[in-house]
This record gives C-alpha cells, sequence and structure tokens, in this order.
C-alpha cells in the first residue's frame, strides 16, 4: 500500500464521517419533563390533566420506557432522529439495526407526545448551551438557531457559487495529489464535489476557527442560504432522473444511538442537504454497524464500492458517520466501434512504452468539441441525454508530453476558458480504453491545505452536539471509473471519521492522439460543475 493511496478491487468515491464522543448529555429532570403535561387538554388517552407526581411518573415512563425518543418523533414525523438519555428498555441487545418506528406512543395521543417532548428537548438544548456557551461559537454565514424548513423539491437556488467553489476545490486537491511524493507516476481519480458535498454537511456543525478553515478550504460561500440552496440545487438536478444516462448522488449521516446530537443540526443535513438518519450501535456492535455502511454504500454505487469502511475504524468511540456516495454511466454520443480498437504504443511520464488498447475514430462523424493552444489540445466527448442537460468528459493533452508543465498552469478559470473556447470540428481521435480504482486517506492532505483544527483537540463542532469534544480523525475517499468504447462509468464515495476528541472544416484535420499522459474531468455542461477529475500517467494500470 503507498502513502496516502491504496487501491482495491472495486471502486467508488467515498467520504465518511464518524464522529466520536466523550460523553454522554445530561437527561432532563423530571420536572421539566413532567411540565410538558400542564400543556395537555383535559382528557387525551385516559389520563386527566390533574395528576400526582406519580401518575406523571408513569407517564413519562411508559412513554420513555418503551420507545426511545428518536422512535417517537420517527413515528410523529416520519423522518428519523437521533436518540438521547431516553432509550429502549426493550429488544435484543445484539441487534444492531436502525431504530424501529411505532405506530402509537402508549396511552397518549400523538399531539401529548410531541409536546412532552418538546418541552423536555427544549431543557436539553438550553441546558447544553448554557454550560457550554464558551464552544458555541457560529461560523461564518450560519446562521444562529435552528434553520426554517425548507422543501427540497421548492430549492431552486443558483448553483453557481457552489460550483465555483466546488471548481476551485478540485485543482487545488488535484495538486496536492499530483504533489505528493507517493502518487509520482500513478494514475489519479476522485470526485470533487463528494469530498466537498460531505465535507459541507460536516461544516453546518463547524464553530469558530474550525468552521473558518472548512470555509477556506472549500471557498463556500460565506451565506449559508446561498450554500444551502445551491447543494439543494445541484443535488437536484443530478438527481433528476434525465434519461440517456444515469447520474445520481446520496448523503446519509449514521449516528451513534446513544448520543444526543442537536436536533437543529440534523434537521439542517436533512433539511438542505438530504441526509437522512439513522441510529446504529457503535458501542456495542461496531462491527455489525461497519457492515450496515458499506452495504448501503455498496447498493448507491452499483457494487463498485465494496468494504468502503475496513475493519476497525469504526470502533466504540466512534459517534457520526457521514457518507456521500455519487455514480455515473453513460454512452458515448459518437461512440468507438470496438473492431477499431488495437494495441497501440503509449508513453509514460516516466519514458516507459507500455502497450494498451487504443479506440479510435477517424470518420467524417467524429466532430467534436476541439481547441488547441501551443502548449495542448482539448477535446469535448459528449455522453447522450435525450434532453438538453448533457454531460461531457473534457480531455486535457500536453502537445509535447510534458504533463507536469501543463498541470502547474491549470485551475478552474484556465478549464473555463478552454471550455468556452471548444469549438465544433472534424477530429481523428484516438483515445486508450482504461479501467481504474483509487483509493485515499485525506487527512494528510487537507491539514496541509488549510484545515488542520479539525483534526485536532482544539476541534469545534459544537453546533453538532453542543459540545467542544469531536473531531475528525479520518477522510476516505474511494473512486473507479472505466472508460470503453461505449462511454464510462464512474463512481465515487466520501467519508470523514470524526471522535470525542458550430462545424467549421479543419485543414488538416487535427489529430488527437492520448499516447501519453493526459488529464481529464467529467463535467456537466450547462454549469460547468466537476463531477469527476483524474489523470491518466499509465493506462495499462489500474
Amino acid at each position: 500500500m503507498k502513502s496516502g493511496l491504496f487501491t482495491r478491487r472495486t471502486g467508488a468515491l467515498l467520504f465518511i464521517c464518524a464522529f466520536l464522543g466523550l460523553f454522554a448529555a445530561p437527561a432532563a429532570g423530571f420536572d421539566i419533563v413532567s411540565a410538558g403535561l400542564d400543556s395537555l387538554q383535559t382528557e387525551h388517552g385516559g389520563f386527566a390533566l390533574e395528576h400526582s407526581q406519580g401518575e406523571r411518573s408513569a407517564i413519562i415512563d411508559s412513554v420513555s420506557g418503551e420507545y426511545s425518543r428518536s422512535s417517537i418523533i420517527s413515528g410523529m414525523t416520519g423522518n428519523s432522529a437521533n436518540s438521547d438519555s431516553w432509550e429502549p428498555t426493550g429488544g435484543d441487545p445484539a441487534e444492531p439495526a436502525v431504530t424501529t418506528v411505532p405506530t402509537t406512543a402508549p396511552a397518549l395521543m400523538s399531539g401529548d407526545v410531541e409536546k412532552i417532548l418538546a418541552v423536555r428537548e427544549a431543557y436539553q438544548t438550553r441546558s447544553r448551551i448554557s454550560q457550554l456557551s464558551a464552544y458555541n461559537r457560529i461560523p461564518r454565514g450560519v446562521p444562529e438557531g435552528p434553520a426554517a424548513p425548507v422543501n427540497n423539491s421548492s430549492a431552486v437556488g443558483d448553483p453557481m457559487s457552489v460550483v465555483e467553489a466546488n471548481n476551485r476545490f478540485a485543482f487545488e486537491m488535484y495538486h496536492r495529489l499530483a504533489g505528493d511524493p507517493g502518487n509520482a507516476g500513478e494514475n489519479i481519480f476522485f470526485s470533487p464535489f463528494s469530498i466537498s458535498a460531505a465535507l459541507a454537511i460536516t461544516g453546518e456543525g463547524a464553530r469558530g476557527q474550525t468552521a473558518d478553515e472548512i470555509w477556506s478550504v472549500f471557498h463556500f460561500p460565506e451565506d449559508a442560504t446561498v450554500m444551502r440552496e445551491g447543494y439543494a440545487s445541484i443535488m437536484a438536478a443530478i438527481n433528476r432522473g434525465a434519461s440517456g444516462y444515469i447520474l445520481r448522488t446520496a448523503n446519509a449521516l449514521w449516528a451513534e444511538q446513544t448520543y444526543p446530537f442537536l436536533p437543529e443540526y440534523l434537521s439542517t443535513a436533512d433539511q438542505h442537504y438530504d441526509a437522512k438518519t439513522s441510529n446504529l450501535d457503535f458501542v456495542g456492535h461496531p462491527e455489525e454497524s461497519r457492515v450496515i455502511i458499506n452495504d448501503w454504500v455498496e447498493e448507491q454505487t452499483e457494487d463498485l464500492i465494496q468494504d468502503l469502511i475496513p475493519p476497525g475504524v469504526i470502533n466504540p468511540d466512534t459517534r457520526l458517520v457521514i457518507t456521500n456516495a455519487i455514480y455515473f454511466k453513460g454512452t458515448w454520443v459518437k461512440q468507438f466501434d470496438p473492431e477499431s480498437t488495437s494495441n497501440d504504443n503509449f508513453r509514460t511520464a516516466s519514458g516507459e512504452i507500455v502497450q494498451v488498447p487504443m479506440m479510435q475514430r477517424t470518420d467524417e462523424d467524429a466532430v467534436y468539441g476541439y481547441a488547441e493552444t501551443d502548449r495542448l489540445q482539448a477535446l469535448s466527448m459528449p455522453y447522450a441525454s435525450d434532453d438538453e442537460h448533457t454531460l461531457s468528459m473534457i480531455v486535457i493533452l500536453p502537445k509535447d508530453g510534458d504533463l507536469e508543465a501543463v498541470q502547474e498552469f491549470l485551475d478552474a478559470d484556465t478549464l473555463e476558458n478552454i471550455r468556452s473556447s471548444l469549438a465544433s470540428k472534424q477530429v481523428e481521435v484516438y483515445f486508450p480504453r482504461f479501467t481504474m480504482e483509487t483509493k485515499y486517506s485525506l487527512a494528510e492532505a487537507l491539514c496541509s491545505m488549510g484545515m488542520p483544527t479539525a483534526f485536532s483537540p482544539q476541534a469545534d463542532f459544537s453546533g453538532m452536539d453542543g459540545t467542544g469534544c469531536l473531531l475528525i480523525s479520518d477522510v476516505i475517499h474511494q473512486a473507479f471509473v472505466e472508460v470503453n468504447e461505449e462511454g464510462t462509468e464512474a463512481a465515487a464515495a466520501t467519508a470523514v471519521v470524526m471522535e470525542l476528541t458550430a462545424y467549421i472544416p479543419p485543414e488538416p484535420v487535427p489529430v488527437f492522439r492520448a499516447d501519453h499522459p493526459f488529464i481529464f474531468f467529467i463535467q456537466d455542461d450547462e454549469t460547468g460543475n466537476i463531477l469527476f477529475m483524474g489523470r491518466v500517467a499509465n493506462p495499462a494500470t489500474s
């Protein structure tokens, strides 16, 4: 295993954020919980307004003893929530499954239960904030207090601020990976969008310097509404179900069932990032919990990512795992004829000559978006789509074979200038068929890029739980891409682990012969959003 990079049989990018807690939240006082009964109607579920202390205790125990707070709320709202100090007393402790949702609460009407829980929840939140106010610094752009309810289906904010942020981060992460001695001469592939989406959810819970550093590294918009609506808009576009290609992304939160995360944080993740929360038993059954998360990743990536989280990463100190997965499968508008593919030479960065299957289109219908300068050629190969929303692979090929010289000046602005200069031309295209699988631990890279505090005991993620006791222990990213005559299949996932502490005939027809290292992107043609990015140094290796 190379430092910072390890390859696997399966592919896809995945970020997992696991938070490890140091202590449990204090239980609500009986008097505060009991006070909720005072707001009930005179008769509900057979209980009168006037109750003795013993009767009140029996009512509260009947609710809290049989069902966890999360299961009751889930039954009322249809959404998952985290458990807190009200835990189920029944059930098999060997089962790490997601909390079961009851149909009704015992003896009390739904409105009664909601009122009791609301009183208790407000008490707990006030208690934590009052005791730990020193930790509750608000990051730039994040409004104080719980977010207003948002309907995801109507979140149509302008995504360009988020697109620009993601693309800036994409090149900075690429340069960091390309500059790593462990990656010298190696292929590179990752999904900047998967990484930034996972860290956006993480950043929602960061405060103070921790938040400032995350915002700086990922170039997130200062305004929280712009950021949230931007991500909601992009995710809605990705998941709109367009025909012609398959593209989807998903987020999820996996919470330790006994740890009291702030309801407003879980609500923000759900409402703005479509990240539902599921409860798992990390403390008692870490290995079973790991399997459940990995199964979700496999399902989201068509089994391209298997066993994303290795054994031992989930442990009894894990408090939260935040996952993002993205999957793409598309066919070329101009497909290559497999009969025309033949073995040809490819010159690697070290000068080594290797044999690779070289696809080719040299016919009159081989019309692509094309541009060139004195130093490089650029080619856009679109994927088939049945509507106006399209994706393309953009390839940057150095003319003299010196990829390092080209990547030195390549950034988001340069790529956008290249995209805008592409013109429809007949091009003779020679392009290698390849498969690439990568896996990175990004903790060191992200620290060096400017966010070390999030990985240190000084980390402040109090926006998640009201304490300053969570930190990121690792960020794992795994990716897979296959390019062939038909098209492209790619997947990616991210894991952040946290612990307690027009046609113009050319003369002559240009030849785009990708027989030496090149950089490629899979982009949204409308916004320019970089979904995947990579470097082919040697297509003969995966």
